[in-house]
């Protein structure tokens, strides 16, 4: 895909819609993967779809660290998060162009996700590498990609490349809007 371009902030409203759960429901893709006490990172969180799921199911004892590159969406998140009762289990995070900004959970994540985002990003190989940096063995990384603006071909080549950056890959669904992968860090 050529043209990368940012998701604008304003249309992450668009993102969070109760209605969205109609094709894509975070909590019935995320139950298998993500327990209580757990650390999950969610890259290019926007506006906290998948996040604040996460946090419910990570519990107290565990932390959900929401990285994305627009602090609009962090903000919104944020305060999402207040709203329900779950800032205790978010951290957001600010990230750089090329890079996440997540160097001190290197080997210490259980899970990260990446719904909607690596086809956004300018370097793929560098964002998928610093997620699979992250990861702890056994860790899992869930790809998620809309069939939008994102092909089946175009899926298929970023299912090889995740591969290439070390993860070995487990499973792949399609949903009404969009295309999964799940991988496993050796």
């Amino acid at each position: 895909m050529k043209d990368k371009h940012l998701f604008p902030w304003w249309a992450g409203y668009l993102l969070i819609n109760p209605l969205r759960k109609l094709s894509l429901d975070p909590e019935k893709i995320l139950v298998n993967y993500i327990t209580e006490g757990m650390t999950v990172i969610d890259a290019g969180c926007a506006m906290g779809y998948f996040s604040l799921p996460a946090a419910r199911m990570v519990g107290e004892g565990g932390k959900v660290v929401c990285v994305d590159l627009q602090e609009r969406m962090l903000k919104t998140l944020r305060k999402r998060a207040d709203k329900s009762g779950l800032s205790g289990r978010i951290e957001t995070r600010l990230c750089a162009p090329d890079r996440l900004m997540i160097d001190e959970y290197s080997g210490k994540t259980d899970v990260a996700l990446a719904f909607g985002v690596v086809h956004e990003v300018p370097d793929e190989t560098a964002f998928i590498s610093d997620i699979a940096h992250s990861l702890k063995p056994g860790g899992k990384f869930i790809l998620g990609e809309p069939k939008g603006p994102v092909s089946a071909t175009h899926f298929l080549e970023t299912v090889k490349l995740v591969a290439g950056c070390g993860l070995k890959h487990e499973s792949s669904d399609e949903f009404r809007s969009c295309r999964t992968a799940v991988f496993r860090k050796p």
